[in-house]
């Protein structure tokens, strides 16, 4: 489907009012305080928003809908520990962060242990932060992709270059007064989805009924209490392996850093994060709620067996078109029947209920064996589909206009997300690196210089790893994974810093080599669920960090 001339108005001016809004607001960045912290002027308010907005990327909103739409409301429950964390960052993190008045959290590492191991923890989160920057890029590009039907490559390039237009020239500020906009475009987009969906379902049928519909077919289990490792999404996991998640990320994640960093005061930035915390848990329910409204009205109208539009046509071109055609049309026979089974009141008897999930595991089972056939015939084609679900929701059901406005809802978030990110990877490497061990003793307007050279320097990086990434399971997974492999080591690391005072440098170090090492390895060789990753990292790192400490001699630190 190719976009008509309103919808390609509503993404077009989106999209240029938002860059040039940026880029004019933020024109006079005469410091690096000013680049990197935007003056530290930030009210409460704006901290919040920025902190949501740099942690709903595109790939919220293009994964989360279609990781509801397949297994359900159980996401959420990866979001618990976000409370909790946040909480502990607003007692113990921000206080000491403002009152060193730092540019980046791994500043304080060397005040605390030494250079080495402020180095060592600001490159974790380069390497982390920088593969992430890269698939928030990708994600949007899936989107138009999809929609225009050009490459990939070609829009990683274009949409990369319009977030390094604004943050080369404007800094956290631009990130910030461009965000606000960004999530009001979001949320606008994402209510009209969800009632447009509310209004359309058949006679008869109301939001109840929906999500009654939605709980007869297993997709409003919220909380889960098993203690089973092999379940990635339990109460357990989000409560334990979340908390230290969002500890390792609020807390030391320099793009959610420098967001509160921005702020005129240490209360600007407690209350900025605590609106984050407390908003984040209901935002995301809603996210996922629209996925399972996705699914019912998959319920009442024609769903293709595979959401990828280019899997589909690799398939009619390919020897096994007619077997791929016959599993298509078993599956529309088949939604003929559960349409009918619903729209018959099937809820007033358990016979119809089970009915119903007898043909959901029929549909399932269809829709495994396209994606085996895409697997076996096309191999370069990628075969999940979760990410392009609500994208192809959007597309093909929605009215003229509101296309073009979910469309930009989906760049906008990109746009926010990837724009925090290089901002961040830039003031990394500048005060961490370039200026403490590489070029130290020059004026303010030469390192002002160097951190736009590196968020340019950055985004080129970003955009190429873009163009070479891969959907895995799908995106926010692929993004929650990368953070968990090197989170919980670097919260560790800090941690041992506030806490555990007799540890120093030499063990630290060694504790978080010897701990990153032992991450990886029980990544691949799949130990425990990836937010678990996270518990692993941070108890290693402290652990070790004690032990080694007895066997080295205690050094006195010269101030």
């Amino acid at each position: 489907m190719s976009l008509d001339w309103l919808d390609i108005s509503v993404l077009i001016c989106t999209i240029v009012l938002i860059v040039g809004y940026g880029w004019y607001k933020t024109q006079k960045q005469s410091s690096v305080n000013d680049y990197i912290k935007g003056g530290s002027e930030a009210k409460w308010w704006t901290v919040g928003v920025s902190v949501m907005a740099t942690q709903a990327s595109a790939i919220t909103f293009l994964s989360t809908p279609g990781q509801a739409f397949h297994d359900g409301m159980g996401f959420v429950q990866f979001y618990f520990g976000l409370p909790i964390a946040v909480v502990i960052i607003c007692l113990f993190f921000v206080p000491i962060f403002h009152r060193l008045n730092v540019y980046t959290a791994y500043e304080y590492l060397e005040s605390r242990f030494d250079v080495a191991t402020r180095i060592f923890t600001a490159c974790l989160f380069l390497i982390q932060r920088g593969l992430s920057a890269g698939i928030t890029i990708f994600a949007p590009s899936i989107v138009l992709s999809a929609v225009l039907g050009w490459d990939l490559v070609t829009l990683n390039i274009i949409i990369g270059l319009l977030v390094i237009i604004y943050t080369v020239s404007g800094g956290t500020k631009a990130v910030s007064v461009t965000q606000k906009q960004q999530m009001a475009i979001i949320f606008s987009g994402m209510f009209a989805a969800f009632f447009f969906i509310v209004f359309n379902l058949p006679e008869g049928i109301n939001f109840s009924n929906a999500i009654q519909i939605a709980g007869d077919s297993g997709k409003m289990q919220i909380i889960n209490t098993s203690f089973d490792l092999e379940n990635r999404y339990t109460l357990w996991s989000g409560l334990i392996g979340g908390s230290f998640f969002s500890l390792s990320y609020f807390g030391t994640d320099q793009s959610q850093v420098q967001r509160y960093l921005s702020a005129s005061s240490l209360r600007q930035s407690q209350l900025g994060l605590l609106f984050n915390a407390f908003l984040k848990v209901p935002m995301q329910f809603f996210i996922l709620l629209v996925g399972i409204m996705v699914f019912v009205f998959y319920q009442f109208n024609a769903s293709p067996i595979h959401f990828n539009p280019a899997a589909r046509i690799a398939m009619e071109n390919s020897i096994v078109a007619e077997e791929f055609q016959h599993l298509e049309t078993k599956l529309q026979l088949l939604q003929k029947e559960k349409k009918t089974l619903l729209l018959a009141n099937f809820s007033a008897s358990n016979e119809g209920k089970e009915k119903l999930l007898s043909l959901n595991s029929k549909e399932y089972e269809l829709r495994n064996e396209a994606k085996l056939l895409i697997e076996q015939n096309a191999p370069l084609v990628e075969s999940n589909d979760k990410d392009y679900v609500f994208i192809h929701f959007i597309i093909n059901n929605l009215p003229r206009g509101l296309v073009g406005l979910l469309l930009a809802v989906i760049l906008c978030a990109a746009m926010s997300s990837t724009a925090s990110e290089l901002n961040a990877l830039a003031s990394t490497t500048t005060i961490d690196i370039f200026k403490r061990k590489l070029k130290p003793d020059q004026s303010d307007s030469y390192y002002l210089s160097a951190t736009k050279l590196f968020t340019l320097m950055w985004g080129v990086i970003a955009i190429v790893f873009a163009c070479v990434a891969d959907l895995f399971d799908n995106l926010i997974q692929l993004v929650n994974i990368i953070g968990s492999i090197f989170y919980g080591n670097v919260l560790g690391i800090f941690l041992l810093a506030f806490f555990i005072r007799f540890v120093q440098s030499k063990a630290v170090l060694t504790a978080g080599i010897i701990t990153q090492l032992i991450v990886i390895f029980g990544y691949f060789q799949d130990w425990m669920p990836y937010l678990w990753l996270n518990l692993l990292g941070c108890t290693s790192v402290i652990l070790l960090g004690i032990i080694l400490q007895f066997f080295m001699p205690k050094v006195t630190k010269i101030s």
